[in-house]
């Protein structure tokens, strides 16, 4: 099987792509994909002990940026990049055809099903504040128009209702930056993330990974992800290595592993590592959202994809 060809453009209130331009590539590169609140912090938590064999020089922020996030500027991103001491794991939350595929790298996706992402997408999305709104509003490049307040977003509605109003908005609008997308507003689709992401799961160089998967069995999964890196596993550090990635040490050391600490959420680092539990949005959405849901992801995605997203296993 051949690899992707590069034929989108993402620029928005979040995405710069074309930020990839500034990344010099090395033989070794990781990249880490996912379309959001799939894993991503969670996989970024496992390369950072697999690669420096349970002690990371610096904090995931710095070992792992997100390369297509517009901020900050191209050029500032390219130093920090260069920067990044052994090998790279990267963070995109771009799809395929976004990005330049490259044989070299190793690239690890991780999926999560849709109702579970949109719900921990929520947490983020809520509690966002001043500095997380000027950030991706207010600074410099913005192409498109600003991300909505989650007041505006929710129409002023509270609690289960606010949530329930956005996921009409999310299952049934694309965001305007990406037309070609059916849903996703006002971030970016989640199917059509996890579809280009799936019809690349032949290739070599790419491993896919679902978070029930990684919730079931942590250290086999670890143990896969190793293997698929070359990253020889020290056994007589396995088992802490394997602990410092379970949800309750993260969630314990959530200021060195959130984005700049947590300051651009209410609550800090706690909010943004929130409860890492799947399920939530049962008794939040209705039967006929939840019907709607699985009508889309059959639709969007194909009846295979679409059962993996869901349940994750082999595939």
């Amino acid at each position: 099987m051949a690899g992707w060809t590069k034929t989108k453009t993402y620029a928005s209130h979040h995405f710069d792509s074309e930020a990839w331009d500034v990344v010099k590539s090395r033989d070794d590169d990781i990249v880490i994909a996912t379309a959001y609140k799939s894993g991503t912090t969670w996989m970024q938590q496992i390369m950072s002990q697999l690669l420096f064999n349970g002690e990371p020089p610096a904090s995931l922020g710095d070992l792992s940026p997100w390369v297509d996030l517009r901020v900050p500027p191209r050029e500032v991103k390219e130093g920090m990049i260069e920067g990044i001491p052994g090998r790279r794991f990267l963070k995109t939350h771009l799809p395929t055809d976004a990005l330049e595929y490259d044989t070299a790298k190793k690239y690890v996706y991780v999926a999560r099903d849709g109702r579970d992402a949109f719900m921990s997408l929520m947490n983020h999305y809520k509690f966002g504040n001043e500095m997380w709104y000027a950030s991706l509003n207010e600074s410099p490049g913005l192409v498109g128009d600003k991300l909505p307040s989650w007041e505006d977003a929710c129409d002023g509605k509270d609690g289960d209702d606010a949530v329930r109003t956005i996921f009409d908005k999310w299952l049934n609008t694309p965001w305007g930056e990406h037309p070609w997308e059916k849903d996703g507003w006002p971030f970016w689709s989640l199917f059509y993330n996890a579809k280009t992401w799936y019809d690349a799961k032949d290739l070599p160089n790419v491993l896919m990974v679902h978070f029930t998967d990684l919730k079931k069995d942590l250290g086999g999964q670890m143990r896969r992800i190793a293997d698929f890196l070359g990253a020889p596993i020290d056994e007589a550090k396995f088992d802490a290595q394997v602990h410092a990635c379970t949800f309750d040490a993260m969630k314990g050391n959530a200021a060195a592993i959130a984005p700049l600490g947590g300051a651009m959420w209410k609550g800090g680092a706690d909010t943004f590592i929130n409860k890492g539990t799947n399920g939530r949005w049962v008794g939040v959405l209705t039967e006929a959202q939840v019907a709607a849901y699985k009508k889309a992801a059959e639709e969007r995605l194909g009846p295979e994809c679409a059962k993996w997203l869901a349940n994750g296993g082999d595939v």
